[in-house]
């Protein structure tokens, strides 16, 4: 178990920080001892590093100090079945949703030129608060366009080659156009590639509450507030499920608790918890991995890979990366560790449950020495603490357990009433043939 103390010097996140996200989210959970510290187990420093390492990046080195609003974007349940499986369908509906507001912060950025661009960095969901197949959009969108402007006085600076355009009076109204627009040409790409009809897409048009289509665009950061920002994006960059939900009940049963449970008559209600089986679990974990090699979050208009500004505009980040040095003599060995040489901890931390830095006596930081690789060794210090020194028997393969469970149940002469092919023959044979 880790003190809150060391969690956030491995994370970079402040105690205040993390006792505010575990009252409001409910994440971290932290165990208390009887003593009332708050200790944390290795999963949630896992955690809690993720989404702290990419709202770190993207504050510090690719948002610049200017306003950014973020953009969510759902979809009905019909449509959100084809999005679930396909890639290239996710990223067409993205590019649809950032190019409409995109047009929208251009008709509210006064004397924007029409070749301006936004700078977005978005993110793909593919999961609800209950462990739930949903795939919808957060972007992160800096509130304005950015132009390209010549350079005059000639000067070395690159932050004078860009120029910003601030989006004003972005009320409900503008939402609803954007939400109107979204929902027209999503609708036409689906008919286009075939996935409904145009009967089904006429008929979503005139479906009641904007035919299942919601955009928000309420959240605003200000380009002052850095450490807000950080926090939206450590929300956009968040995990599926928290492993602090989840609980195990019976040897056969675990129980998931749902963050936001609602109440109420169906399709609308979430339970409190869910009772699964192993089996049942790892299904909807499964149903939750995006496909390979998709990012997990993508860069759009001036901050995109590619783009000619996106020098220019991440160069006005408060910490942009400083140029390397030219020899070797020049280089200077940093005086702190960067997060990315304690990601071997968080995995021996995930893998065996043990924090390798952290001393068990004192709980205190520990550093390396020396690694031993000599074998004779390393068998006196395994001999020394009681454990093996020889590999684990490796079990044999096996089915699954329904397998198991229904091949028992035929040996006991059960009745299979559970398999729906073995249907009963009927008694009475109609002849279709017969017109009547």
């Amino acid at each position: 178990m880790i003190s809150i103390g060391v969690v956030a010097r491995l994370t970079g996140v402040e105690v205040s920080t993390l006792r505010k996200w575990e009252s409001r989210y409910g994440f971290p959970n932290p165990v208390r001892r009887a003593s009332g510290q708050r200790v944390y187990r290795p999963e949630d420093v896992a955690g809690v590093q993720a989404m702290a390492e990419t709202a770190a990046h993207l504050v510090d080195h690719v948002f610049p100090p200017l306003p950014v609003r973020q953009w969510v974007l759902a979809v009905p349940k019909r449509l959100r079945y084809f999005l679930q499986a396909d890639a290239a369908l996710q990223g067409a509906v993205l590019r649809i949703f950032l190019s409409v507001v995109e047009r929208c912060l251009h008709e509210h950025s006064p004397s924007s030129p029409a070749d301006a661009r936004i700078g977005a960095v978005a993110f793909i969901h593919r999961f609800g608060s209950s462990l739930n197949e949903h795939v919808h959009f957060h972007c992160c969108v800096i509130d304005g366009v950015f132009e390209s402007a010549p350079d005059t006085n000639n000067a070395p600076d690159e932050a004078s080659s860009v120029r910003f355009h601030a989006a004003l009076e972005l009320d409900a109204a503008a939402f609803a156009d954007v939400q109107a627009r979204v929902r027209t040409r999503v609708l036409s790409t689906f008919v286009r590639r075939g996935l409904i009809d145009k009967d089904d897409a006429a008929e979503m048009r005139a479906w009641a509450h904007d035919g299942g289509f919601s955009v928000d665009g309420s959240v605003r950061i200000e380009g002052a507030d850095r450490t807000g920002l950080e926090r939206l994006l450590r929300y956009c960059a968040r995990p599926p499920f928290a492993l602090e939900h989840l609980h195990q009940r019976d040897a056969e049963h675990l129980v998931y608790r749902n963050p936001k449970p609602v109440r109420g008559t169906a399709p609308r209600t979430r339970p409190a918890a869910l009772v699964l089986t192993p089996l049942e679990l790892i299904t909807k974990i499964a149903a939750l991995v995006p496909p390979p090699r998709v990012h997990r979050h993508r860069y759009y208009g001036v901050l995109a890979p590619n783009a000619s500004l996106r020098a220019v505009v991440t160069a006005l980040a408060p910490a942009a990366v400083p140029p390397a040095p030219t020899s070797a003599a020049t280089r200077e060995e940093p005086h702190h560790r960067a997060v990315s040489r304690y990601l071997w901890a968080m995995l021996l931390a995930r893998i065996y449950e043990a924090f390798p830095l952290q001393c068990p006596i004192c709980h205190a930081s520990m550093r390396i020495i020396a690694f031993v690789n000599d074998l004779t060794a390393v068998g006196k210090v395994l001999d020394h603490i009681g454990e093996s020194t020889q590999p684990p028997r490796i079990a044999p393969a096996r089915g699954p357990p329904l397998w198991e469970a229904a091949a028992a149940a035929e040996q006991a002469g059960n009745d299979l009433q559970w398999d729906s092919s073995a249907q009963p023959a009927p008694e009475i044979e109609f002849d279709q043939r017969i017109a009547w």
